[in-house]
């Protein structure tokens, strides 16, 4: 039987929107971000599903750590890196690369003399202010991690854009400069090629600069624009992900009649109300306003009331032959997360992110 809320996975798409960063950057290895459960889509799923990539990207090491014991060979980097000497153990232990970003983190390299080694993502902040070193800490770093024997030669470098989803902002352009500037002189120097990371979706997208040796696409590769102003399909991508569910009841209000919690929601008149098997126990967004678009038989219902754990209400008036049991379609390749997201003043990330353990995941094939 068809669970009362399911998403529905699409891992063809994935390789489809690999393909568009590839055409974005022909000459760039990929580095895949599949953290956060791989957006939510599943890592090893996703992992699977991109397994032509030159290499992954997730955020901590336990997801690095579930890549390997799961059998992925290739590149991963950890881009929180570690925080302590046991994570440093599971980093080397799984042959994981570390982005160094602390000063901690090069404390504890320093005191390592094991012949083990590390490969190593030196992280450079031109302006995000999260992680990473100040241009005029920059240098003395990566030659104090030249006396490590901890690390593996080279010397990666990255750093990651603030702002690449705002065309308009010149951010972006001063932060690639000043990563440029920045390690111009270390790489004047070096005997080794050094390869370096800035691109991320947006970076792809729309800014050349930023294409380096290494991209690392997120967003885009699951379907979804970086931008705020477009959708992912208008970008030729493809979603991977379709959130489903089915109407379970039809009731008749009448003008006056209250709707959901607090009756919030007052009929203006005779309503055919619909009652949707899905809410935000499944992961649908607890604040979508009154009339966000839902797809009932694959037309367009206004959402009324409020959204509740595990049910939602729509107005059925343009569907007067909808009955319980008819498909509904929350988001996906004709309603866009970018949509319903922008109804909910939040961002698509969070709603793929999002979804609950009790929605079932079924992949298109099996469907």
């Amino acid at each position: 039987m068809t669970p009362a809320a399911y998403a529905v996975l699409n891992l063809e798409a994935a390789q489809h929107n690999l393909q568009r960063v590839r055409e974005y950057a022909p000459a760039s290895k990929i580095m895949a971000v599949i953290k956060a459960n791989g957006y939510g889509h599943g890592l090893l799923r996703i992992a699977d599903a991109l397994k032509t990539v030159d290499g992954f990207a997730v955020a901590r090491v336990d997801e690095g750590v579930r890549l390997r014991r799961a059998g992925i060979k290739g590149r991963i980097a950890v881009l929180e890196g570690f925080t302590c000497a046991e994570e440093l153990d599971e980093l080397l232990l799984y042959q994981l690369d570390a982005v160094v970003h602390s000063f901690q983190q090069v404390e504890i390299f320093e005191s390592r003399v094991e012949q083990k080694q590390i490969a190593i993502w030196l992280k450079l902040d031109t302006g995000m202010n999260r992680l990473g070193f100040k241009t005029h800490e920059f240098e003395a770093v990566y030659h104090r991690l030249k006396h490590c024997p901890i690390i593996r030669w080279p010397i990666n470098f990255m750093t990651h854009l603030a702002s690449a989803d705002d065309l308009q902002d010149p951010t972006t352009l001063k932060q690639i400069h000043l990563f440029n500037n920045t390690i111009a002189t270390i790489e004047s120097n070096s005997e080794f090629k050094l390869e370096c990371s800035i691109a991320n979706s947006a970076g792809i997208i729309a800014w050349k600069e930023a294409l380096t040796d290494w991209v690392r696409p997120g967003v885009m590769l699951y379907g979804i624009s970086p931008f705020p102003e477009s959708t992912g399909k208008e970008l030729g991508l493809k979603p991977l992900m379709s959130l489903h569910s089915r109407l379970i009841a039809i009731k008749d209000l009448e003008k006056g009649d209250k709707v959901g919690y607090s009756g919030s929601w007052i009929c203006k008149k005779k309503t055919t109300l619909g009652v949707i098997a899905i809410g935000y126990g499944d992961g649908y967004p607890r604040y979508a306003k009154v009339g966000t678009p839902v797809l009932v038989n694959g037309q367009r219902v206004p959402l009324i009331g409020r959204v509740s754990m595990d049910m939602i209400t729509v107005d059925l008036e343009t569907q007067p032959q909808a009955k319980p049991g008819d498909p509904v379609t929350l988001w996906g390749e004709a309603l866009s997360v970018e949509e319903i997201a922008q109804c909910a003043d939040t961002i698509p990330y969070t709603l793929v992110c999002g979804i609950t353990q009790r929605v079932q995941i079924v992949e298109k094939s099996e469907f």
